[in-house]
């Protein structure tokens, strides 16, 4: 079956997406829509769309009169995010230990097949898909919600942390051990592996 063009509004939406994930696009930088139509050489009601997708996957703020923007997260947010992401952590661990999850495991090799020079947008992408994977692994469509209500703040934390893994391995080795620790451990091993893994500060891990 072959493949459908990428639509023109998919396209900016997605060339935006990976400004804002790599770190390029600062928190509160306003984003007014006639220099983005200008830049990227589409009609501004194209640029309206794009950015309509990205307010929805909560990458973008906008208010009224006011041109869309990166919303700020700060420590003190992920620091309440981090708090309510690790029990929903712990419940997949407790549910996922003992066993390999495929498809978390395709996300760690993509991860570790990304090259040098590619953007820190990209490691952010197998990131999340490796752990939506271990929580979609585990089989209850509420805890995916619940899980899924953080990632838009889970996705903007991770910008954070690009200078932290400037040697894109060390990711890559923090990761492999937590897949190897859920499936080779019991319940109590995977739980103490996962806590240990989220117990890093915004400075140092996630």
């Amino acid at each position: 079956m072959p493949l459908r063009p990428v639509s023109t509004v998919g396209a900016l939406a997605d060339a935006l997406r990976s400004r804002v994930l790599s770190g390029e696009i600062a928190p509160g930088t306003p984003l007014p829509e006639q220099e983005l139509a200008a830049s990227y050489g589409v009609a501004r009601p194209t640029v309206r769309e794009a950015l309509a997708v990205l307010v929805h996957e909560g990458l973008l703020r906008r208010e009224r009169n006011r041109s869309a923007y990166v919303p700020e997260v700060t420590l003190a947010d992920l620091d309440d995010l981090m708090y309510v992401r690790r029990p929903l952590e712990d419940l997949m661990a407790q549910a996922v230990a003992g066993r390999r999850v495929p498809a978390a495991e395709a996300a760690l090799g993509r991860m570790a097949a990304l090259p040098a020079e590619a953007l820190w947008s990209e490691s952010v992408a197998e990131h999340m898909a490796l752990h939506e994977a271990l929580i979609e692994a585990v089989g209850s469509p509420r805890l995916e919600r619940l899980y899924g209500v953080l990632a838009a703040e889970t996705r903007l934390g991770l910008v954070r942390l690009r200078e932290v893994y400037e040697d894109r391995d060390v990711l890559v080795r923090e990761h492999r051990a937590l897949l190897d620790a859920i499936a080779g451990g019991t319940a109590e091993e995977a739980r103490a592996a996962v806590a240990a893994h989220l117990g890093h500060s915004w400075g140092g891990g996630a």
